[in-house]
Formats: structure tokens, C-alpha cells, sequence
């Protein structure tokens, strides 16, 4: 039996974070564990703070009736209360708890927003480097991804975003701090987006959604202000996860948030419903919002973070690597000493360091690591980029 067509297709081109990392199982087999230095994957090796833990454990030992059931589409009242609480100490405008909806992690949350607001055709501007898997759920959803580049700092380049607006461009999606550079776009680039986004408006296009993909918000350094989307733009979508802040990405537990200001917001909001229920999400958890209902205001040590950041660009910068020093989330994006970028990640093999090419973040002429695992990994990683660039 066959597949579709368009799946196998889609599986040629999938995502190279995950192909660099099935390399990496096969490396661990050959030379075991300790001799391999993989920066694939986001996946947190920092545990989860004390208070997940406590609360995992009081919600489990519960005996109220009911806790187990099926629930409204957009999910716990309570939860949903005690995320807006949350956002409303950073928002000047106020969020109502019925402008959120709880999802499966930020994935659920894009999935349904783009589910809710595309047309067969429409064009969802992504900025490049960009989170891979953007273009698979703009196609999911019957949408056009339009590519657009940042600066060679990863900032916007707002003259290219102002180019590809057009009568079909229905959304724009931002991720700040940004999988795969760390950077956070500044409170000043995202006004001026928004003012173009009002001249586009007021030439007779539709307004243009601004989704916000924000699960990095809380993993920032350096004492940056995190600019608020939601009361920048007037049509402002937050797609957010607890699985960075609270170290549980296999939880996947999140929300959508949508802005006040958007018109017509309640019929949006009961098409996020519908969606969250019809794709087959059905809700987060049960379980799982009334774990995070009371850790709104809890994270992971972020310094601890910080201080790996430090230690790995300080180094790799030492040895002549150009990189943007990220401001948030937990990655370098490190270009490449070699033409063939590609080739410099079969070098960096060869010393069983394992990085993602570029290309897969739309991104050529780079690679990245993640750093968010045990320190002394990228410690004694360090020796094997030093020979990787002295060989040049």
C-alpha cells in the first residue's frame, strides 16, 4: 500500500534537525555515548524546577470527582485564568481568560490558528532562519509560504517584508527569541512592521494576522526587555509552550492567545475552538493544565542557560567562528568557515560533533547547536571545533 504523493515528497525534504540526530544514534551505537557531541535537538536536559514536581504530585493524588473528564474546547477555566493573570503584569491592555485557548504546546496552538484564518491560497509570510516545520503546517493548511530574509544580524529587514505584501497575504508569522539565531527582533523594528502593516490595510488589503510564536519568551538574557506582540500589533496572535520555562517538552502543554484589539475577535476565538476539537487535538491535557495552573510565574533557572551560552560563543568565537551573540532561547547559529557549508558540517563528523546545516532553517551557509544539555558536553566538545577551524 502506497503512500499520497505529497507525503513522500514532504519526507524527502523533512525537517534536518531530526536527520542529524538519527545520525547521531547511529554514532552513539559505534563510539558510545561519551565520545559524541550532539547539538541537534531543543530537547532540555535541564529537569524541571521543584514546583512542576510538587504540583505534578498534588494534582495526581486529587480525589475530586470529575478531574479525569471532558472539558470545554478551549480548556480549564481555572487554567486559562491563571494564564491571563500571568500575561496581563507585562500586557498594558488586559486579556480576558476566554481570549485564551489551551493547546498541545505552541504546534497545537499555530496549527489551529492557521487552520482557522487560511484560505486555499493565501500567503503566510515566515522570516528567515525560521523554525522548519512552519512550512509543513502552512501547507497543512492549505496556505502559500512566502519566504522572506532577514538581515545578516538576524534582524528585520522590513524593505523585504514590505516587497511580498499583497491582496493574498493573510498572516505573518514571528518567532522572538528565534529558533534557530536566538535573537529577540527589537520593540522599535516590530513598531515600524506594524505601521506598514496599517499602510497595507489602508490601501484596501485585508489586515494582515500577526502570530506570535513565543515559547523561548522566558529564556532571555542579558536583562533585554522582551517586546509584547500582543500590544504592538492590533491583530496580534501568541502561540506559547511550557516546554522550555519548565523544562517538559514532552508534555506539550500551551496556549494560543489572541488580542483584544483584533475585530471580530469573538468569531476568531470560536474557530480556534472548533479547531483545537476537529484536527483531532481535542484539548491539552486535563492533567496537565491543572499542573501548570499555579506555575505561571515559574521557570527554569535561567542563568543556567545563560552561562552556557557564554561559555560556547566565548570559545567558539576565540577560535574565529562568526557568530550573533543570541539574546534568548538556547542556540547558536554559526556560520560557516567553509563555502560549502556542508562540508564544514562533515568536518565537525569527523570529530563526532553534530550540528544541523543551515539549510534546514532557510539559512544557507550556517549551522546550529543547541545548548541546551549537560555543560561539560559542550566543555569537552571544544577541542573538536578548534580543530575543525585549525584544519582550514
Amino acid at each position: 500500500m502506497a503512500i499520497s504523493k505529497k507525503m513522500e515528497e514532504r519526507m524527502k525534504n523533512s525537517s534536518w534537525i531530526r536527520k542529524m540526530f538519527e545520525i547521531g544514534n547511529d554514532y552513539r551505537k559505534k563510539y558510545g555515548s561519551e565520545a559524541v557531541f550532539d547539538f541537534t535537538l531543543g530537547n532540555p536536559t535541564i529537569e524541571p524546577p521543584v514546583a512542576f514536581k510538587k504540583e505534578l504530585m498534588a494534582v495526581a493524588a486529587k480525589t475530586d470527582k470529575g478531574v479525569h473528564r471532558y472539558m470545554s474546547n478551549n480548556g480549564l477555566f481555572s487554567t486559562r485564568k491563571a494564564a491571563a493573570a500571568a500575561l496581563n503584569k507585562h500586557l498594558k491592555q488586559e486579556i480576558s481568560p476566554d481570549n485564551l485557548v489551551m493547546t498541545t504546546g505552541a504546534a497545537g496552538a499555530l496549527n489551529i490558528v492557521l487552520n482557522s484564518i487560511l484560505d486555499s491560497g493565501n500567503e503566510v509570510i515566515i522570516i528567515s532562519p525560521f523554525f522548519p516545520e512552519y512550512k509543513f503546517y502552512i501547507e497543512n493548511n492549505g496556505g502559500k509560504t512566502i519566504v522572506v530574509e532577514s538581515k545578516d544580524d538576524f534582524s528585520l529587514d522590513l524593505k523585504a517584508i514590505a516587497a511580498v505584501l499583497n491582496g493574498s497575504t493573510k498572516a505573518i508569522i514571528l518567532n522572538s527569541p528565534n529558533n534557530p539565531a536566538g535573537v529577540i527582533y527589537s520593540e522599535t523594528s516590530l513598531k515600524l512592521l506594524q505601521e506598514l502593516l496599517e499602510k497595507h490595510s489602508d490601501r484596501g488589503y485585508s489586515e494582515v494576522f500577526v502570530i506570535s510564536d513565543e515559547p523561548y519568551r522566558k529564556l532571555v538574557y542579558d536583562n533585554i526587555k522582551l517586546p509584547q506582540n500582543l500590544d504592538i500589533f492590533k491583530n496580534s496572535i501568541m502561540c506559547y509552550s511550557h516546554s522550555k520555562d519548565l523544562g517538559i517538552p514532552g508534555e506539550r502543554i500551551g496556549y494560543a492567545a489572541v488580542a483584544p484589539s483584533i475585530d471580530d475577535g469573538s468569531q476568531l476565538l470560536a474557530a480556534l475552538n472548533f479547531a483545537n476539537r476537529t484536527l483531532g487535538f481535542v484539548n491539552a491535557s486535563a492533567f496537565m493544565q491543572r499542573v501548570i495552573e499555579n506555575l505561571q510565574e515559574v521557570s527554569v533557572e535561567v542563568s543556567g542557560y545563560q552561562q552556557k551560552r557564554d561559555l560556547f560563543y566565548d570559545n567558539l568565537v576565540s577560535y574565529g567562528y562568526e557568530i550573533t551573540k543570541p539574546s534568548g532561547a538556547f542556540y547558536l547559529l554559526v556560520k560557516s568557515p567553509l563555502r560549502v557549508y556542508y562540508h564544514f558540517c562533515q568536518l565537525l563528523l569527523e570529530e563526532k560533533i553534530l550540528a544541523v546545516p543551515g539549510r534546514g532553517f532557510g539559512r544557507k551557509g550556517y549551522f546550529r547547536l543547541s545548548y541546551c544539555l549537560e555543560q561539560k558536553t559542550i566543555e569537552r566538545s571544544l577541542q573538536g571545533f578548534k580543530n575543525c577551524i585549525e584544519k582550514l
